[in-house]
């Protein structure tokens, strides 16, 4: 009889065991199952004035979200619109101007509902550190021998036309030795090198070069006749897999967080105007 029992007390003991090894061996493949997310690659058309506040942008968004690899696309926001109107693939346009977005919002390029006015800029008139000008505003800007300025596709070249309009100067300016830029990064490197006696560009390029650059006197709204808005909008990308449209609208959302309010006001930029 004792001999009985002790069977059974054994067999019990190794059937939990085996229960137990299996539940061990179960979990163990289960955890061994599990993926990281899905890669995903991220195309980002931003105007060369953000490239800083981006950049930065980029490093704290990817230390959470590592499985998105941001790739930017940074140049003038006219060239920016052509890109995307010629089939150029991507998935969240920051222009430096209303126009640009407008005119993708009325080719269907963008939703208005999926575009949001992010940030507030302003133009300013500048010189290299230490360069001779006796140009004190934009009113006077035809007394400097010559002039750095961005293309008529480019939103601070745009920006500088309209104050030269409401100024009454433009045949005046149009008149001067102009170096014509491609994008404001151009016109910044223009000036910061002495290539030009004075230069417009944002207050947050001029920011960006405090050792290069000195500011003479920034546009009112006034001069500009509006305020200098950049706006953010989700792009109907029709490559993007289903990964990278959530993607996307979870970096759109990012951009619009307390978080990044706080690195675009380091830059000089004014958030939520």
């Amino acid at each position: 009889m004792k001999r009985k029992i002790l069977a059974m007390i054994l067999a019990l003991t190794m059937a939990g065991t085996l229960l137990a090894g299996c539940q061990s061996s179960s979990g163990g493949t289960q955890n061994e199952a599990e993926t990281p997310e899905e890669p995903v690659e991220l195309y980002v058309f931003i105007a060369a004035s953000l490239s800083n506040a981006m950049e930065e942008l980029k490093t704290m968004y990817q230390e959470e979200n590592p499985n998105v690899d941001i790739k930017y696309n940074a140049d003038s926001s006219g060239t920016l619109q052509t890109q995307i109107e010629e089939g150029a693939q991507c998935d969240i346009f920051f222009s430096a101007a209303l126009q640009q977005m407008d005119a993708l919002a009325e080719g269907g390029y963008v939703q208005e509902s999926d575009v949001t006015d992010l940030l507030e800029n302003k133009v300013v008139l500048i010189k290299p550190v230490g360069g001779e000008t006796s140009v004190t505003g934009f009113s006077d800007i035809t007394n400097a021998a010559n002039l750095a300025l961005a293309g008529e596709d480019v939103p601070v070249g745009q920006y500088a036309r309209k104050i030269f309009d409401n100024l009454g100067i433009t045949d005046q300016v149009m008149a001067m030795e102009i170096n014509e830029g491609a994008n404001v990064t151009a016109v910044l490197t223009a000036v910061a090198e002495h290539s030009n006696e004075v230069g417009i560009v944002y207050s947050t390029d001029a920011a960006s070069m405090p050792d290069d650059v000195e500011v003479i006197a920034q546009a009112t709204e006034e001069e500009v006749g509006e305020a200098v808005i950049y706006p953010v909008g989700l792009v109907k990308d029709e490559q993007a897999t289903e990964a990278q449209t959530e993607a996307a609208k979870d970096f759109y959302e990012y951009l619009q967080s307390d978080e990044a309010a706080a690195v675009f006001e380091t830059y000089g930029f004014a958030v939520g105007q």
